[in-house]
């Protein structure tokens, strides 16, 4: 990957995460300061030991760390990630987070949350606005899939038309891989004429976690690209050539091509292209490696039609809604398979680079912001979860103490954080460590 691919995929990524920091921390520093709770801090990224850049406003330093693993408000008596426990040992005053009734407290606490939902609704809503919904009907894969060896094993076979998965009709081709992974129990495709249905098996996911391009629609070979010691570029072939057979075979489609070249290794073959609507005749030979250097090009619009659906400003909010709440769906799904030890999922869990490598090498607006409400979903259910240290955790102990009367101790709520804060220092080095065996290997 070039220098500047890399710079690009870190700048949105580093935005994206800005943010969302920024405006996940909004939602508690605004209901905090409604009530009148004292806001010590409001950082992007974390500042242990020093800080990039901090001004004082008021009771409040605002700043930037120099850790961008997150970010955070500090409140005044609130037990949180800063563990400051001498503001504690003093009577609570007015203005402390431990002062507030316990139904301003959850509302702080689940403000973070409640932005980050907010925020994908607005995207989600203003990219169907601007740029309207574009996908591939499954209807109108006509030529079929292509399949590798894990398609293959679960007995899918190139020209397969997919008709059914888990007995219910997928409208958009695009999520048929998606819903084979999380959770369905079958295919059912069309193969000369008959339907046949095949079994998906916790082995069968597991394989298809670990090659995610295991299925396409099928398409024709039409020349993008030659590699760098092509015998087609050296024997004429151009780019824009479309391959439809050699040696007086005739061949529609690039899997065929790629099945059968490799048998002529070695050996003399003509090449028939079509170019400007003529069929000229190539002959060559196949190097011992058995590949002739061509790369594939064209997109689904080139071959397919794609089906366009366009949103007004008042009917994009409920679609924004909807497409919100299908993404919390789908992710809660991805989310219960990491615990399926037969799949090994847990396996594919990545950091922050598997989250950086999601961007594109060229900078794509409408990608941007569509991955961006993707993580604000990711975020806001992660932080919902009872674990201490994160806001879920807090609102536990909240809800508890509003049904009982009761107040946890400070001790009890001070090991919760230090156990809380454990758990996900192990997350963090466990799912980035996923990334660097991934790098090395």
């Amino acid at each position: 990957m070039e220098i500047l691919d890399i710079l690009v995929k870190a700048a949105q990524f580093f935005l994206s995460l800005s943010l969302l920091i920024i405006l996940h921390e909004l939602g508690h520093f605004i209901p905090a300061k409604l009530f009148k709770t004292r806001v010590e801090k409001f950082y992007l990224f974390f500042d242990p030991w020093f800080s990039v850049l901090k001004k004082k406003v008021g009771d409040t330093e605002y700043g930037i760390g120099w850790l961008p693993l997150g970010g955070y408000v500090k409140i005044s008596g609130m037990i949180d990630e800063s563990m400051d426990k001498e503001q504690l040992k003093l009577p609570p005053k007015p203005y402390e987070f431990r002062s507030k009734p316990a139904w301003q407290r959850l509302i702080i606490m689940l403000g973070g949350v409640t932005v980050n939902v907010i925020l994908a609704i607005i995207i989600y809503a203003g990219v169907l606005a601007y740029w309207g919904e574009q996908y591939l009907p499954t209807k109108n894969v006509t030529t079929g899939i292509v399949v590798d060896s894990v398609g293959e094993s679960m007995g899918l076979q190139n020209g397969d038309k997919v008709l059914l998965v888990n007995g219910v009709e997928v409208e958009n081709f695009n999520v048929i891989p998606m819903e084979m992974v999380l959770g369905a129990e079958s295919i059912t495709v069309e193969r000369d004429g008959e339907e046949r249905t095949f079994p998906i098996s916790s082995q069968n996911v597991k394989a298809l976690i670990q090659n995610p391009g295991f299925m396409a629609p099928r398409i024709p070979y039409t020349v993008r690209a030659f590699t760098d010691s092509s015998v087609a570029e050296k024997a004429g072939v151009q780019v824009g050539d479309k391959l439809v057979g050699f040696n007086g075979s005739n061949l529609r489609f690039y899997d065929q091509f790629t099945d059968s070249i490799p048998a002529h290794s070695n050996d003399s073959i003509v090449l028939t292209v079509v170019r400007d609507e003529a069929r000229i005749d190539i002959p060559m030979v196949v190097p011992s490696y058995g590949q002739i250097g061509v790369y594939p090009g064209g997109t689904y619009s080139d071959f397919f039609e794609l089906e366009t659906k366009s949103y007004g400003f008042f009917e994009s909010i409920p679609a924004g809604v909807n497409r919100a709440t299908s993404t919390l769906s789908n992710y809660i799904r991805q989310f219960k398979i990491i615990f399926d030890t037969e799949t090994e999922a847990y396996k594919s869990v990545g950091g922050f680079l598997t989250i950086g490598n999601q961007f594109p090498s060229t900078w794509d607006w409408q990608y941007f912001w569509n991955f961006t409400a993707f993580l604000s979903i990711m975020l806001a259910f992660l932080n919902i979860l009872p674990i201490p240290a994160l806001d879920g955790g807090h609102v536990v102990f909240l809800l508890g103490e509003i049904i009982t009367g009761r107040k946890p101790s400070e001790k009890v709520l001070e090991y919760a954080q230090i156990v809380g804060f454990v758990l996900l220092l192990a997350l963090l080095l466990f799912a980035n460590g996923n990334d660097l065996i991934k790098l090395l290997k």
